[in-house]
């Protein structure tokens, strides 16, 4: 296999004898290696192939962010979720998912945990997507001695289930988009940015947005979860965020009725400023 790109030491884009790319990772296959050098077949450990430009642009960015492990973990999910629900998945689970595995698994170090509101009806609604996230949490704890709380089944069920969803037939599609785009403005004019829209960090807070827009739309409402230590550290840690947050808040209960819990305010704060610092306000 020959060297397109060279993403890290342990990942490159690579052209294989058919010449089609792709992307190979495998403990030092790029050590003092670049464009045009040759990797032995024997050094790959993981190879990916991804069909759309940019789920292929976008997981190449991933890699470079994401430790190995981690990328082979969450490749390791996608397999079984493949093999169990026999369904096509778009590409794009590669980014959402494997993103999701490694962030909860170094906000879990770091001592934070997040409560997922919509656990209950995740359960109810995508029963085996659950039961994977379920066998998910096991493959993680086994592989990473990191024991992730049950919450998590439930988000790698949703990122399972999302990517198995065909856009065209969401219900209320036409009010989600509005409601994300209203979101995004505010947060564009807040800090004036100007988002890049091929950017991953960019796609984690769109994937953030389309779930809620989502709930919103379809006016399913939820209890308030006691989260109250928690939100307080994240509303200290990003006062400027928060306050961003807070306008989004206040547009959303004027226009649609809709109280923001606490719970939907910590998570909008986390993707937006992960956005607004990835991006370089």
């Amino acid at each position: 296999m020959k060297i397109r790109k060279a993403l890290n030491n342990n990942a490159a884009v690579v052209s294989d004898e058919k010449g089609q790319e792709k992307i190979v990772m495998g403990k030092g296959i790029c050590f003092k290696k670049g464009a045009g050098d040759e990797i032995s077949k024997e050094q790959v450990e993981k190879i990916f192939e991804l069909s759309g430009a940019e789920a292929n642009h976008k997981f190449q960015t991933l890699i470079q962010d994401v430790p190995m492990e981690h990328m082979a973990l969450g490749e390791e999910i996608i397999a079984e979720a493949k093999t169990r629900l026999g369904n096509k998945m778009n590409d794009m689970v590669y980014i959402s998912l494997i993103d999701h595995v490694h962030t909860s698994i170094v906000r879990f170090l770091e001592g934070i945990t997040v409560k997922n509101i919509l656990q209950w009806d995740i359960r109810k609604f995508y029963k085996e997507e659950y039961q994977i996230g379920l066998w998910a949490l096991e493959l993680i704890e086994e592989k990473c001695s990191v024991k992730l709380p049950e919450d998590e089944a439930g988000f790698i069920a949703l990122h399972l289930a999302n990517a198995q969803m065909d856009e065209e037939k969401m219900h209320n599609m036409y009010e989600i988009t509005r409601i994300m785009q209203e979101i995004l403005n505010i947060v564009r004019y807040y800090f004036h940015v100007a988002f890049d829209e091929d950017d991953v960090y960019y796609y984690r807070f769109i994937t953030h947005l389309k779930f809620f827009a989502k709930r919103l739309a379809e006016r399913k409402l939820y209890e308030e979860d006691d989260n109250d230590d928690l939100w307080a550290v994240i509303k200290e840690k990003y006062p400027d965020t928060f306050r961003c947050v807070e306008k989004i808040s206040q547009f959303i209960e004027k226009k649609y009725n809709y109280r923001l819990l606490k719970d939907e305010q910590l998570y909008l704060t986390i993707h937006i400023e992960r956005v607004i610092h990835k991006t370089g306000k």
